[in-house]
């Protein structure tokens, strides 16, 4: 099969695309034929081994890459099931977390993967897994958002950022999202009451107070953005694209615990990215979202498995619209 491989962590230019061995269902796997996979700051990460403390778990690999094959966010076709499929059947069409997605198939568990909603492509079906589940955990699982309360979103046009806008409206509250000027109208769109400019205006500045930021940027320090809460809001960050070789997210996912001990107010880090933690739940109730229309993917780009490398720059510099996706025929 055609896959797109690494030898060592580097840049993107260490990706190639190369023909290898298809995986084998294991008896509790499930073998899905990609059609789409996303990008995701989770793959750069992989890519370059990034934090190095990351290396010493055994999951990334401690000098080379542990998985040749990088992706996790995926959209496809079951091609075959393991005796614990949960229901699931050749032919199916799914959406879910596969590891090593940038390829023509993966293998994953069944509680990976729900089954895609009818009226996404694709590419859209792709967009979803880590952004949405991610987004999800923070407004309702963290934030623990309520209808009435303000929410304010840092890098609202950005994967994450444009499903926590959706969601925190679906909940009821009073969104703000912090983006580009070129999102603003985007923002609008997803539902936010009120759209700010990241270039022109300081949120941490002004008079008005959150109940819940969630921030996906970590660009403003922690005493403004703990200012510009409610005397009992909450503050949930979002490490995933934190820079960093050494420690990345962990450091400053250190300092907000530390400084929680210490304030009224709740400062708190989204829980284990996915495909961690109750994945199929969350699956599921960001399918529900998308079924009531309630919850839209918002696909920036697309390119061709054979351009994955140009797509990864992309993402690594920051500035993507929604999320970019790798098209697998």
């Amino acid at each position: 099969m055609k896959a797109i491989v690494q030898e060592r962590f580097g840049p993107p230019d260490v990706l190639r695309l190369a023909d290898i061995d298809r995986p084998e269902v294991g008896a509790d796997g499930v073998l899905v034929r990609i059609r789409a996979a996303a990008l995701n700051p989770y793959d750069w990460h992989m890519l370059r081994g990034d934090p190095y403390v990351a290396r010493l778990s055994g999951v990334v690999g401690l000098t080379r890459p542990k998985c040749r094959v990088a992706g996790i966010d995926a959209a496809g076709v079951v091609e075959a099931v393991g005796d614990g499929g949960h229901g699931l059947r050749p032919g199916d069409e799914v959406m879910g977390f596969c590891s090593g997605s940038f390829a023509e198939f993966a293998c994953t568990r069944a509680d990976f993967l729900v089954r895609k909603p009818a009226n996404l492509t694709f590419e859209q079906a792709a967009a979803v897994p880590m952004g949405a589940v991610t987004a999800l955990r923070g407004i309702r699982t963290v934030g623990r958002v309520r209808a009435g309360q303000r929410v304010l979103v840092n890098g609202a046009g950005g994967g994450v950022g444009t499903f926590a806008v959706q969601i925190a409206v679906a909940l009821g509250a009073e969104v703000t999202g912090v983006c580009s000027a070129r999102n603003i109208d985007l923002v609008r769109s997803l539902g936010a009451a009120h759209a700010v400019d990241y270039a022109r205006e300081d949120f941490t500045g002004a008079r008005t107070r959150y109940d819940v930021i969630l921030d996906n940027v970590g660009n403003h320090p922690l005493g403004r953005l703990r200012r510009a809460l409610t005397p009992a809001g909450t503050l949930v960050a979002n490490g995933g694209g934190s820079p960093g070789h050494v420690f990345g997210a962990m450091g400053s996912m250190l300092r907000l615990g530390v400084t929680d001990l210490f304030t009224r107010r709740r400062l708190r880090p989204i829980l284990p990215s996915p495909p961690s933690g109750p994945v199929h739940d969350d699956l599921l109730a960001v399918t529900a979202l998308i079924g009531n229309g309630e919850l839209t993917p918002v696909v920036d780009r697309t390119y061709s498995l054979a351009d994955t490398a140009e797509g990864v720059r992309h993402v690594e510099r920051g500035h993507a619209r929604g999320k970019a996706v790798i098209t697998v025929r």
